[in-house]
């Protein structure tokens, strides 16, 4: 039987060896500290440490996510490495190659690096970087609008430094500054122009032009780093401006590239989006975008999609299980010294950044009606505002009124106590610019763009301005995509040929089936979390409750808050065209489908496992009513329902044709109640949903909340 003292002793031993891999200046003295502290009898040290080693960051569906800082229960440098290690290890065994070391058995090709270039070439008239030290034809390079990736530039002192996994500067390639042209940061040729290109590169498998790395850098990581082969997996690495964002995308990329794969990093901090849309442009295996959303300013987090038949979507299960058990082996090896990393690595150009701009942009070019608009946009110290502004010029908005204050990113989110929407306070400089510019709608992007909120005047409202629900703005912009998805009056089909659907998770609005049915739409309703809502059949617009949407599936197979941002102003502007307002759009939508009306209530928890017992309370004593309302059904998602994966979800059907759903939440210890009404009026449904709050409460009180 282990004691007190064995188990500090064992977790003082796992932050030696932990310190002893640790490649990060900061991290290694604020561990070194704490183990000093340890040892010298320190209880808070102790109770710190152990809080720090005593888990491991879960790899899930959401990929990983935690506060900064030394410890197997952070994220931090040797966490992200073994992560990085793993997806590389994962990406590998998809392909069919064997584990990094294990010889292949045959993957040198004896013909002329010339011609290998040329068969790996697309057929679409895209020129490939030649082999030999011969540079690039300017002129190709021109005629083809340049390339979309670029070479990182390195010392041969840095290169070999970072070979051996040493300390390297973060401005080192990754700095979230964009480079000015003659630094190496405008069109790729010319890097190119000066650097030879390896044998073993020649021939890049994505469709668009490439440039590789210099070879000399190359050369001085020794033969331990395998080569990257012509056909080799692409893995693209996106960050946002948070802490140590850039350092984590860097690390990744030189993981990923020592381990044999193409590993294409994003040319500066963009939205998580833009990676969204990168993994599909480049026809990549897989992509990671470092960000932690919008959590709090000391946290980060590492996020993944793959390619292939996921089509750039999050990753689901098993794909996280078995991602998962790779890390855990990395992490067993205990020394992430020994990963292979590689200054192989290839750097996008400003291409993939255009090509998502044009695209987004085509979303919903501005109406007559866009002329005179004014509002107020806030990118919430995030990473938004330098891909929209360039949007909305191609687009033909007029500029908002930025809340400069939250304009540019600061991962310290100085002006708001938390750097999400929903929060209250989070949009208070909004509100105030919007009165004093006498704005017709507020837009706010979270830090990294995924999510989306909205406001609009409301003399009833405190301050004046009102920020609309996530499933307001849900069904708007899903009532948009059935007009355009039936726009031409055949029979309605999604960009792959099925029938169009509207989706969204089980837990938003039921006004979108509203929507789906009016229209001849199919409809379909997922669990949480766009993983699910992207991979819906047929899908032409999703999205969740949580300020998430997806309008572009063409483009992104993620919530974009970029592109539903330009959707929005796109229905707006329509409708100042003909004399209306958002709020007249509210009402009109209600006359049309009906007036529905959302909330929820949750209780937070200090014991988890409560939340555990008030669920199998209500499994096991079904409620008859809820307040005054009678229970019509129940339906338990355990045991699977319409088709959709088993999940911890109770579903009740209430007589008057109100809905419930109780589910424990993923990220956080709490029990959530979803509650869901429809009424006559905008009036008769807030009448609804207040007494059905009322009931959702006495409910969680009668089994143990």
């Amino acid at each position: 039987m282990s004691t007190g003292a064995d188990a500090a002793a064992d977790v003082l031993a796992r932050a030696h060896a932990w310190l002893a891999q640790d490649p990060d200046g900061e991290t290694r003295a604020e561990l070194r500290a704490l183990i000093e502290a340890a040892e010298s009898g320190n209880p808070a040290a102790v109770e710190d440490l152990e809080d720090r080693f005593s888990a491991r960051l879960a790899f899930g569906t959401a990929g990983l996510r935690g506060a900064l800082g030394a410890g197997s229960n952070r994220m931090n440098r040797v966490l992200v490495a073994q992560a990085a290690a793993g997806l590389a290890a994962y990406v590998r065994e998809q392909a069919g190659l064997p584990p990094v070391g294990v010889e292949a058995g045959s993957h040198e090709d004896d013909a002329d690096p010339a011609t290998a270039a040329h068969d790996g070439a697309p057929d679409d008239g895209v020129a490939v970087a030649p082999a030999g030290d011969e540079p690039a034809d300017d002129a190709a390079s021109a005629e083809d609008g340049g390339s979309d990736v670029e070479e990182p530039v390195e010392t041969d002192a840095q290169a070999a430094g970072d070979a051996r996994g040493e300390d390297h500067d973060a401005e080192a390639g990754v700095d979230g500054e964009e480079p000015d042209a003659e630094e190496g940061g405008g069109d790729s040729h010319d890097a190119g122009a000066a650097a030879s290109v390896p044998d073993q590169l020649a021939g890049p498998s994505a469709p668009e032009l490439t440039e590789t790395p210099s070879a000399d850098a190359l050369e001085a990581e020794g033969p331990e780093v395998p080569g990257i082969l012509d056909d080799a997996p692409i893995v693209v690495i996106g960050y946002d401006g948070r802490r140590n964002s850039d350092v984590f995308a860097r690390d990744s990329a030189e993981i990923f590239a020592g381990a044999g794969l193409r590993a294409i990093l994003m040319p500066r901090l963009l939205p998580t989006p833009v990676l969204a849309f990168a993994v599909r442009h480049f026809g990549a295996a897989a992509g990671v975008m470092v960000t932690a959303s919008h959590n709090p300013p000391d946290d980060n987090g590492y996020k993944v999609y793959l390619g292939g038949d996921d089509d750039g979507s999050q990753i689901v299960a098993p794909a996280d299980a078995e991602i998962a058990a790779h890390i855990a082996r990395v992490a067993e090896a205990g020394d992430i010294s020994t990963v292979p990393r590689s200054l192989g690595f290839e750097l996008a150009t400003e291409s993939v950044v255009d090509e998502y701009v044009a695209a987004t942009a085509a979303v919903a070019p501005a109406p007559a009606g866009a002329e005179g608009l004014t509002w107020v946009y806030t990118a919430m110290h995030g990473v938004g505002w330098e891909t929209l502004s360039r949007i909305l010029e191609t687009a033909g908005y007029p500029a908002p009124v930025p809340v400069a204050a939250q304009l540019e990113p600061d991962g310290a989110f100085p002006t708001v106590a938390f750097p999400n929407p929903e929060e209250p306070g989070a949009m208070d400089l909004a509100f105030e610019a919007a009165r004093e510019a006498g704005a017709e709608l507020v837009i706010a992007n979270d830090p990294d763009a995924d999510r989306l909120a909205v406001a609009l005047p409301d003399e009833s409202a405190e301050g004046g301005w009102r920020r609309l629900t996530g499933n307001e703005i849900g069904l708007l912009l899903g009532w948009r995509a059935g007009r355009l998805a039936t726009a031409d009056g055949a029979a309605p089909a999604s960009a792959d040929g099925t029938g169009a659907s509207l989706a969204c998770s089980l837990v938003s609005s039921p006004g979108l089936e509203a929507v789906a049915q009016h229209y001849g739409l199919d409809f379909h309703a997922t669990l949480t979390g766009f993983k699910w809502i992207s991979r819906a059949p047929g899908i032409v617009f999703g999205f969740e409750e949580a300020l998430g949407y997806l309008v572009n599936p063409g483009t992104v197979r993620d919530k974009d808050g970029v592109s539903a941002a330009v959707a929005m102003l796109g229905m707006v502007a329509e409708a100042r065209g003909r004399g209306a307002t958002l709020a007249d759009l509210l009402t009109e939508f209600d006359e049309q489908f009906g007036a529905f009306a959302s909330d929820q209530v949750s209780i937070r928890v200090e014991d988890v496992s409560q939340i555990a017992r008030i669920m199998a309370a209500l499994r096991e004593r079904h409620p008859s009513s809820v307040g005054d309302v009678a229970v019509d059904r129940i339906e338990d998602l355990l045991d699977g329902v319409d088709d959709l994966p088993p999940g911890d979800v109770l579903r009740l059907w209430l007589a008057d044709g109100s809905r419930v759903i109780v589910r424990p939440s993923g990220t956080e210890p709490k029990l959530k109640l979803y509650l869901d009404v429809r009424g006559e009026s905008r009036e008769d449904a807030a009448a609804r949903i207040a007494a059905l709050a009322d009931g959702a409460r006495a409910l969680l009180a009668e089994y143990g909340g």
